[in-house]
């Protein structure tokens, strides 16, 4: 499942490195009816990104590691 999950994965923690988003729309944009399609919870349990309140509001936004998830893969 990795080799799916994966390139998922990176494509999320692009999409957020690019501008931070809110909690809701990653979840609405990321959601998935299928449980083997983990991508937004393996994101986050990698480390990837990370949720951080502001202003009454929690956004997502890329980690260290994500960011240096994304230079590994030449993004």
């Amino acid at each position: 499942m990795t080799e799916i999950l994966d390139p998922l994965v990176l494509d999320l923690v692009e999409w957020v490195a690019k501008q931070p988003r809110s909690y809701s729309e990653v979840i609405e944009v990321w959601r998935t009816s299928c449980p083997r399609l983990t991508v937004w919870e393996d994101a986050v349990d990698r480390g990837y990104v990370t949720r951080q309140p502001v202003q009454g509001r929690t956004i997502v936004i890329t980690t260290a590691l994500g960011q240096q998830f994304l230079r590994e893969h030449g993004r």
